[in-house]
């Protein structure tokens, strides 16, 4: 046994105890307030798909799972991240990278996670194939430091990313993959040459061209790889938005108190782009933060905008306190979830709800248990989530409503998480019409409610108030006015 390394492991997971937290109020992006609509129609037709299916997972899988710390950024040397003083730093980031020769998941089965899913009401997927770190959870071939080279590889699912696309794609799930666009572990974007001060690359690009050239083409043939090799896609989810055009720094992205450049970090997403959709028509690109042809959709991470967008987005939250698996980590109730859900939705957007798989390749208990309790409440009060857009009185306090394509307004009432069901709902605007009926969507039944000038009040059931917390949201449907 390496006692030196398993001192380090213990020391670098008794650092990684405090930091969660912080490290997502860094290293979260921030959303972009420009918004540029596509104009190919396979694009306008694959995002409005997208639209309705309004509740996704996005998986962060990777060498962090191993020691259970936060994903990738420990190994950047900004001065928001904490590790062990007594480490040296670039000692740390050899112990980091060699965990890919401890990343073993033995128990990886992905039929599993789609099934629980599924089961959670989730509509579409977005893996991760490469984070910052550069470590693939994909069979590349543009470089040896992935999944299939170590000891997994000669496990039949060693080809991680394909088995998991594949899974979802059994259970109707659209298809995402997110991958990284900064690469720290390529030497043509942190060259060892050079020490690496923060995230971006750490070398003169406009001194050497021919690097930053290789990169692009490495970027290019691994997105290449994704698009070809991995089946039927419908989202490229690009993450690092500090990795951008120069004319693309405006005062919106300096304002993110992160280490942005005032130099180009340009990858040419015309090109990659041109290529992606000739593989996959009406393929939807996300670059994050990157206002433009690239980003079709806005990403406001770790929080619910406070107003209602117009423009296709989706909150990116996480189940736990982590992107990736942390022991012990502590969990949203699913009453919580369903609320931010809920009002996501209710302003327009989908949500992209994080959970990180364990090293062994299962999913944290704790994490199935939350997902099945969305679940049950999605089944029967779906019809108010999915298929719906946003209605311009999209709030009354606690209560969201949203609208039906065919024109059915519903009446989202989140309620405590403590409490018994009321025995009456009452809200403001989003009358029903005249004489017509409103049904409970929980009960599948009809209720009675009365109108006093721009007030409803409906009456409940009284079965529903025998159990404190059993129902995190009333829904109710009905013809407006």
């Amino acid at each position: 046994m390496d006692l030196k390394k398993v001192t380090l492991a213990l020391l670098l997971l008794t650092a990684a105890s405090s930091l969660p937290l912080r490290a997502q109020e860094q290293g979260i992006h921030q959303q972009s307030t420009e918004y540029e609509a596509p104009t190919d129609p396979l694009v306008q037709k694959k995002l409005d798909k997208w639209r309705d299916q309004k509740f996704g997972l996005i998986l962060h899988w990777g060498l962090y799972a191993v020691p259970g710390i936060i994903e990738s950024w420990q190994i950047c040397s900004e001065d928001w991240i904490e590790r062990d003083s007594t480490i040296a730093y670039e000692d740390y980031k050899k112990w980091y990278w060699g965990l890919s020769k401890d990343f073993n998941p033995v128990k990886f089965n992905p039929e599993q996670w789609a099934s629980v899913a599924k089961k959670a009401g989730m509509r579409y997927l977005v893996f991760t194939t490469k984070h910052h770190d550069g470590f693939n959870m994909f069979d590349t071939k543009q470089t040896d430091f992935k999944i299939t080279n170590g000891p997994f590889k000669n496990n039949p699912k060693a080809d991680v990313a394909k088995y998991v696309f594949d899974a979802f794609r059994k259970e109707g799930f659209m298809i995402g993959a997110y991958f990284s666009k900064p690469d720290w572990h390529s030497q043509n974007f942190w060259w060892s040459k050079y020490a690496t001060p923060n995230r971006n690359v750490n070398y003169d690009i406009k001194k050497y061209p021919w690097r930053w050239n290789q990169y692009k083409e490495f970027t290019y043939n691994q997105i290449s790889e994704l698009m070809h090799n991995y089946g039927s896609m419908d989202i490229l989810w690009l993450d690092g938005g500090w990795v951008r055009p120069k004319e693309t720094v405006n005062d919106e992205v300096r304002s993110w108190g992160a280490a942005i450049p005032e130099f180009s970090q340009d990858v040419n997403m015309p090109r990659i782009a041109t290529m992606a959709r000739q593989a996959q028509p009406g393929l939807i690109m996300v670059d994050r933060t990157v206002h433009g042809p690239y980003e079709n959709y806005q990403t406001p991470e770790q929080k619910v905008p406070d107003h209602k967008l117009d423009n296709p987005w989706e909150s990116c939250l996480t189940l736990a306190n982590n992107w990736g698996y942390v022991p012990n980590d502590k969990y949203k109730s699913p009453t919580k979830v369903i609320h931010s859900l809920v009002e996501v939705v209710a302003k327009g957007g989908s949500l992209l709800l994080g959970v990180g798989p364990k090293p062994d390749g299962t999913l944290d208990n704790e994490a199935v248990t939350r997902l099945t309790a969305i679940g049950k409440w999605l089944e029967v009060n779906g019809d108010a989530i999915y298929n719906t857009r946003a209605t311009d009185r999209f709030q009354d306090g606690s209560t969201y409503f949203t609208q039906g394509k065919k024109g059915t307004r519903y009446a989202i009432a989140c309620l405590p998480e403590d409490k018994a069901a009321p025995t009456t709902v009452e809200w403001t605007g989003n009358t029903p019409r005249k004489g017509s009926k409103m049904t409970l969507l929980q009960t599948g039944k009809t209720v009675q409610w009365t109108k006093e000038g721009d007030k409803v009040k409906v009456t409940l059931p009284s079965s529903l108030a025998k159990q404190a917390g059993a129902y995190p949201a009333l829904a109710f449907a009905f013809a407006a006015e």
